[in-house]
């Protein structure tokens, strides 16, 4: 079907970044908006991102690489702007919401089309939510449903998907009703778990429905095009969505993705001209810091060790050992002298600058104080009571993660220390391929695994919903009777008293640092160099991290 060479289409030039991203780097409103490229240059992107693409199936994907794929290649009722503020996207108008926050009446825009020429309609977003909650989909992201009316009932096979709390008023109304109050409601519907799906492309591909760019259909601003499948294929393709409703904004013509996995590759692929985009760690980073390409984008991602707890037998049920290995991390100097980029080290689960206290405005990772820390001495203790506990005097352990530059120096890094500090511990780093990695953790077949989590919308319990007994998510299986009613209380009890429910917040995330549920290690900033001709890129820090609709090249 291809392949392709990476080519240059852009020549540098010595102007600092103005395209729109999160943090202090993002630009005013009209960079975002305007969209006007200037001169003759080719509106042509070339992207270099570190791992595959696990999944192009909107009620499937999981990841960060996915999601930013289905971002560019679909629209739901919502899309995040520069800001980072859902506005009306397939929607014609934000909903309207009963006074009780639990019904929501949502008007479609009826200009809006498939990539084969088919209108949006809200059958569309009917057929797709109730693809994704029934149980034969096996979606991880179902939970996300839950405040939706019957939803749980439904992923728990106990009712019908027709039963689901979203129906079609004619072809252009949605009325979606809710078992609770969500605040964070608005962000959901952003979201491409959320999307709409063709129910008659989707039936007629059956088992091979989104298994390469040809089995599927796009309502996007670009369509996908060269991708031969999932977890394998290193290059594909993002071409403007003629029959999308707002083509007019969309300046880019053809986005080009390619897979690189180490920072070196990427670095001179960049100076070569033969990409505009790519992810710099460690010394790389550093060096480049002063480049005027150079820009750290911060994200609400947690980067975290989650340990097999899933067998009674499981040396990691003993929490006296996960704890032994969370003290016996140094983060800053990880983050510093490993990372390089930007990231920052853990002091908790839930990422800084992602949440504030619904009456003091107070950060929440601020607010919850650090709850994991670097103490050798603390390390060494635990790991006696943990020998003596588990009558072992040493352990031996695989530590899993992806295989992409900056990842497989983190696991090294850990390597290190772990086996300096805790006399008798052997770690073997076994670095996978992305999609690998996923399977590996979803199954159970892993000891520790460096994972992580990048938020889905700005609230605290994109988090703590995770770590729930039974959360697909839950990797490792690790069950706390407390945790899971405090995070109980902030979905039910407490869903609209935002005092009490963020304090059950908060007693969740301490509940789970005490028992070390999970290991945080750092909060993930990716260092990047972008070409400065290209402008208008959106970053979001929560929820599907980059967005191409407002992209252009500048002369």
């Amino acid at each position: 079907m291809k392949k392709r060479t990476l080519y240059g289409t852009l020549a540098l030039c010595g102007l600092v970044l103005t395209g729109c991203y999160g943090g202090e780097d993002k630009a005013d409103d009209s960079t975002a908006t305007s969209g006007s490229a200037s001169g003759d240059a080719a509106q042509v992107f070339n992207l270099v991102v570190p791992q595959e693409m696990p999944s192009a199936d909107l009620s499937v994907a999981t990841d960060t690489i996915s999601f930013t794929a289905l971002n560019n290649i679909y629209e739901g009722l919502y899309r995040l702007d520069e800001n980072s503020k859902p506005q009306p996207a397939g929607a014609a108008e934000m909903a309207e919401v009963s006074e009780d926050g639990l019904t929501y009446k949502i008007k479609l825009r009826e200009d809006a089309k498939w990539s084969n020429g088919d209108p949006v309609t809200a059958a569309d977003y009917v057929f797709a939510w109730q693809r994704t909650v029934k149980p034969e989909t096996a979606s991880e992201y179902a939970y996300l449903y839950e405040p939706i009316k019957n939803a749980a009932e439904i992923t728990a096979g106990d009712k019908d998907p027709s039963e689901l709390g979203i129906k079609a008023n004619g072809d252009y109304e949605l009325e979606i009703t809710l078992t609770k109050a969500t605040p964070y409601f608005d962000f959901l519907l952003a979201f491409p778990s959320f999307f709409p799906q063709n129910q008659k492309v989707v039936e007629e591909y059956g088992d091979k429905y989104a298994s390469n760019s040809d089995s599927a259909v796009y309502n996007g601003p670009f369509t996908l095009a060269e991708f031969d499948g999932p977890g394998t294929d290193t290059e594909w393709e993002y071409e403007k969505n003629p029959e999308y409703w707002d083509a007019d904004t969309v300046k880019l013509d053809e986005i080009k993705v390619s897979v690189v996995k180490e920072s070196s590759t990427s670095l001179n692929l960049f100076k070569d001209g033969q990409a505009d985009d790519v992810i710099l760690s460690g010394e790389l980073a550093q060096q480049n810091a002063n480049d005027e390409a150079y820009q750290s984008m911060s994200e609400a991602r947690t980067s975290y060790l989650e340990f097999n707890q899933r067998e009674k037998d499981s040396p990691f049920n003993n929490v006296n050992l996960r704890k032994a290995i969370s003290y016996a991390i140094d983060r800053d100097a990880l983050v510093n002298n490993v990372l390089g980029d930007g990231s920052v080290a853990s002091t908790g689960i839930i990422p800084a600058d992602m949440a504030s206290n619904p009456d003091t405005n107070e950060d929440f990772a601020k607010e919850a104080g650090a709850q994991v820390s670097y103490d050798e001495a603390k390390a060494k203790e635990y790991w006696e009571k943990a020998k003596s506990e588990l009558g072992i005097d040493k352990l031996e352990f695989e530590l899993m993660a992806s295989d992409d530059d900056s990842t497989k120096k983190v696991i090294e890094y850990i390597q290190n220390v772990v086996q300096e500090t805790l006399d008798g511990v052997k770690v073997t780093p076994t670095p996978v391929p992305f999609s690998v990695r996923l399977d590996r953790s979803s199954s159970g077949d892993f000891d520790v695994v460096l994972g992580g989590w990048g938020a889905d919308y700005s609230d605290p319990s994109s988090f703590t919903d995770l770590f729930v007994t039974g959360n697909s998510y839950n990797r490792g299986g690790w069950s706390n009777e407390a945790y899971d009613k405090a995070v109980k209380a902030s979905s039910t009890t407490n869903a609209a008293d935002p005092a009490a429910r963020w304090q059950d917040m908060l007693e969740a995330s301490q509940i789970l640092a005490d028992d070390m549920g999970v290991v945080p290690v750092y909060q993930r900033a990716e260092g990047h160099l972008i070409n400065p001709s290209v402008k208008g890129i959106v970053h979001h820090a929560a929820g599907a991290s980059w967005d191409y609709k407002w992209t252009y090249v500048e002369e």
